[in-house]
Order: structure tokens, then C-alpha cells, then sequence
């Protein structure tokens, strides 16, 4: 995690601006003053607007949004076709490696941006909400800088040049600042509290502990089960005709292998016999020739995935740098009782709403880092020993645009030193957090801080001043001997909530919508402070 965007405009008066724009009376505008008043790239928008859409005038916010992703999801499928001609430059591994993250991501971000404009094209009962839109087009501004990121992590950033583009991240962040005021407006379509497709027999099914019995696929490495390896049950669930929830039991065991649920393999349930008997491992790291994002035990993508009772381990072990146990870019997505398990870059969050509860969670260097919004609910944060001269970061959240709805929040659960730190806590820096990208935002509400904690409680980038005055960290009401905030950093950018509204801003409530999809999957949540 060493890249870095460049610093975006000060953008309170530009929101300031198209905010009273949008609350002020309609009337009839150019393309061109769409452009120049409302977004925050004006002249990228004005570029690719002017061949189709210069004459237009336009009433209604929304009309320019469906145009604005529209623009984006060109862009994105131009973008896609030069990865594509990339392929035949692969002349090693490591350019391979990246290669296929970038496709992979490149379309990912088409699928993000139909999806989008799919909802705001839709003319009466929206099948989403603008709080839906805001987190696609979050997510499809973070992968192309995944595909970025993965690039230096292998010291190849060159063989990327010619796929780069300025154009498609300005789009989307385009579209991000004109569906950002949108979302000051009560949205009435994100009440429903069960998905549709549900039937009332599945509703009380999800909400009994009698998942294993009620399993699609077992797997068992004794043989009993339909398989003996995670991922071809996987597999099979991604071959089914109709995407309804699908449960693979997961019987005690230590399954050695890499897995992943793809972007069209939904409702997939992982359900372990708990998670020091289901154990899913495998070692792949940077210092293996593996991008941070490939380099995951378990990477999931599919919508509306859980996992209970299982642990997820990536055991390269420090020395090999980037390690990822779990990395989810799956919307909705819950991760319940279970275990997770590295050094640096254990659990990358890397897009979309997410929720954690109960977990364990491991690692030493940036190791809950992403950019989804997220939030961990009682769950244990265990720092462990790092190598001699480094210190622990907890977190890195790379919230890249001012725009998206993204932050990990940290609520009511405790922060400790994992037993190999414990004797020898004093001798590492420990701290909350540092600012991968240019707007990072976490918070720890009401939760438990043990003495590990520097005082300062959070850190620079690299000794750098990046991000001190754009970045958004805050505490809460936390407790315990390293909570006290009185030597706290005095950046401009780190806040002391003593608001119950301000902080509640945080919460599975407001920061992932929780009340709207959680009770469907059973798992027990607190939805405010």
C-alpha cells in the first residue's frame, strides 16, 4: 500500500455550491453549466459531452447523473479493450500477476457502472436506492486504483502506462459528486427489510441456528461430504440457474487452498463448525510474487455472501510482507464468528458495505485496510509481534474521493495485544491508524483501548504531513488505559466526537444502511450507538 493519489481541490465550497443548486428551484441548463457548476472536473466532462450531448438543456439533476454514467461506462469499456490488448506484453510473472488483477478490476467496474445506470435510468419503481448508486460508483473508483496499487506492489507500473487514464476516474468521480447531492434527499427505496426474492419459508430458516443440517453441499476432507475441497463446492454454486441463497456446510478441518467466490456467484453461505475447527489457509504474499489483492487466502466478489464459524488464515508469516487472509468486495456481505488471521494486510475490506461480527482479527502493519464501508461490531482486534523496527498500524483506509460513502468504523469492540506482544508490548509502537489515501476515514466508537496504544493514538503516512487535513478520524466514548484522548494528534483532520449525532453517522444504521438487508441473514446486529 505505497501509492498514493494526488490531493483533489478543497471541496466544501464546491459541494456548498451544488447543494444549494440542487434545493434551489429547476430551470433549464446547458450541458456545459452542468459541467462547470456541479462536478469536480469540469473540463474532462465537457471533453466527452460536447460530440452528443452540447446542444441539450437539462431540468433536473438527475437527468445529468444518467448522463454523467453513462460517460463513465464508456470510458470504463475503452479502458477495458486496452487491458485486453495488454495481455501479449506479459513477459514475466510479476506482469502477469498484475495483468490479471487489472482485467479483473477493469471489469468489475463495468459491472458497477451498468448496475448504476441500470437504477437511474429506471423510470418508476427504482429497483435501488441513491445510497445504492453512491456505493457501486465508490467501488468502481476504487478498483481502477487497486489496479494501481497491485502495479507498484511488483515494481511494474510501467507495463501499465498505456491502460492509466485520468479520463475514467475523473468520469467516475463526476458521477460520485452529482449522486452525492442526491443523497441529501430522504430516499424512500432502501426501507424493505428482507430482499424480495425471499420466500417467508427461507426468512425463518436464516434466522435458526440449524444452518449446517439445512446445507446444499458438505464438504468434508474424510470424504463424507459431496466434496473435499471448499472451492469446487463453490464452483458448483456458481453453476446453479436461479441465485438463491446457497448454503455449503464446511466440516471441521484444515483446508489448504486459495478461494474465491466470483462477481456473479451470489448468496453463497460459508458455514464452518466453528472457527478453530474450520480453518481455510493458504500462504500466498507480495514477497512471493503475488500482488497485495491476489495475494488473498479467500477473496470474495459475489453479492450478498456470509460466512460463520470459520477461520481464515494467510500464514506467509511477517517476513513476506503484503499477506491477505480475506479480502471482500462483496456488497452486503457478513462475516460472523469468525477468525481472520495474517501480519500486514490481514482483512482488506476492499469495497462495498460490509459487517463483521464477533470476529477475531489478527495482523500487525495496516491490517484492516480498504475501502468499503464497514463496520466491526464486537468483535477482538488482536495486534501481534511485529518484525524489530516496525510499528503496528491497525488500519489503513483508502477512501480516495471526498464523495464516497466509505470508512471502516470500529464499535463496541476491545483492541488488545495478541499473547506474543503482550510481554513485550512497550518495546513497538502501536497506533490506530494511518492515512493510506487522501480522505481516509475511521472512527472507534465505545470500544475498548488496552495500554499498547501510543498516546498520540494515530500516525503520519511515512513521516509525511499527507492527508493530515482531508483525512476524518474520530473516537467515541472508548474506554479503558489507552483510550484517553488528552495527547491525541492535533491534526486538523482527527476529531474528539462528543456528539451522540455526529457519532451515530458511523454506525450499521447509517454508514452501511444495516436495517435494510442484516435481518435477513440472521446475525444479530446493533443498528445505533
Amino acid at each position: 500500500m505505497a501509492i498514493k493519489i494526488r490531493p483533489l481541490a478543497i471541496f466544501v465550497i464546491f459541494f456548498c455550491s451544488i447543494f444549494l443548486t440542487a434545493t434551489s428551484k429547476s430551470s433549464k441548463k446547458t450541458i456545459a453549466w452542468w459541467c462547470n457548476e456541479q462536478t469536480p472536473h469540469p473540463e474532462t466532462c465537457k471533453h466527452f459531452i460536447s460530440h452528443r450531448h452540447q446542444h441539450y438543456s437539462l431540468k433536473h439533476r438527475t437527468e445529468f447523473r444518467k448522463i454523467a454514467v453513462r460517460l463513465a461506462l464508456e470510458r470504463a469499456v475503452t479502458a477495458q479493450k486496452k487491458v485486453s490488448k495488454l495481455k501479449p506484453n506479459c513477459h514475466n510473472n510479476h506482469q502477469k500477476a498484475v495483468w490479471i488483477d487489472c482485467n479483473k478490476l477493469h471489469s468489475d467496474t463495468i459491472t458497477q457502472l451498468n448496475r448504476t445506470l441500470h437504477c437511474v435510468s429506471a423510470k418508476k419503481l427504482k429497483p435501488c436506492s441513491n445510497f445504492d448508486v453512491q456505493t457501486w460508483l465508490s467501488t468502481a473508483l476504487t478498483n481502477i486504483q487497486t489496479c494501481r496499487t497491485g502495479s507498484l506492489d511488483l515494481k511494474v507500473s510501467k507495463f501499465i502506462t498505456p491502460i492509466l487514464s485520468s479520463n475514467l476516474t475523473e468520469l467516475i468521480s463526476n458521477s460520485l459528486a452529482v449522486n452525492g447531492v442526491l443523497l441529501t434527499v430522504k430516499d424512500k427505496n432502501n426501507t424493505e427489510v428482507f430482499p424480495r426474492w425471499f420466500l417467508k419459508r427461507e426468512r425463518k430458516l436464516l434466522q435458526s441456528s440449524s444452518l449446517a443440517g439445512n446445507a446444499n453441499l458438505v464438504v468434508a476432507q474424510d470424504g463424507s461430504g459431496h466434496f473435499r475441497t471448499v472451492q469446487a463446492a463453490i464452483d458448483v454454486a456458481a453453476k446453479r440457474r436461479y441465485m438463491t441463497r446457497f448454503i455449503i456446510h464446511v466440516k471441521k478441518g484444515v483446508y489448504k487452498e486459495n478461494i474465491e467466490v466470483g462477481i456473479n456467484n451470489n448468496y453463497v453461505w460459508l458455514v464452518g463448525d466453528g472457527m478453530r475447527n474450520t480453518i481455510i489457509t493458504s500462504g500466498r504474499s507480495v514477497g512471493g510474487g503475488y500482488t497485495t489483492y491476489s495475494s488473498a487466502t479467500a477473496g470474495i466478489d459475489g453479492l450478498r455472501f456470509v460466512a460463520r464459524d470459520i477461520s481464515f488464515i494467510n500464514s506467509a508469516g511477517p517476513l513476506r510482507g503484503q499477506a491477505v487472509a480475506l479480502r471482500s468486495a462483496s456488497d452486503l456481505s457478513v462475516f460472523y464468528r469468525c477468525s481472520i488471521q495474517g501480519y500486514q494486510d490481514t482483512l482488506f475490506v476492499h469495497s462495498q458495505r460490509q459487517f463483521y461480527k464477533q470476529c477475531y482479527i489478527y495482523g500487525t502493519i495496516d491490517f484492516i485496510f480498504g475501502n468499503a464501508a464497514v463496520v466491526l461490531q464486537n468483535c477482538i482486534i488482536y495486534v501481534r509481534r511485529p518484525l524489530k523496527g516496525q510499528a503496528n498500524m491497525i488500519t489503513a483506509q483508502g477512501r480516495n474521493d471526498p464523495f464516497q460513502n466509505t470508512g471502516i468504523s470500529i464499535h463496541n469492540s476491545r483492541i488488545l495485544a495478541a499473547p506474543e506482544l503482550k510481554p513485550v508490548a512497550r518495546a513497538f509502537q502501536t497506533y490506530l491508524g494511518r492515512p493510506w489515501m487522501q480522505y481516509s476515514r475511521t472512527v472507534v466508537l465505545g470500544s475498548f483501548i488496552d495500554s499498547l496504544v501510543h498516546p498520540a493514538g494515530w500516525s503520519q503516512w511515512q513521516g509525511s504531513n499527507f492527508a493530515l487535513d482531508t483525512l476524518y478520524y474520530g473516537e467515541y466514548k472508548n474506554f479503558g488505559p489507552g483510550s484517553s484522548t488528552r495527547q491525541r494528534v492535533k491534526w486538523k483532520g482527527y476529531h474528539v466526537i462528543t456528539s451522540s449525532s455526529v457519532a451515530s453517522t458511523f454506525t450499521v444504521g447509517r454508514l452501511i444502511a444495516g436495517q435494510s438487508w442484516l435481518p435477513a441473514t440472521g446475525v444479530p446486529f446493533t443498528a445505533g450507538l
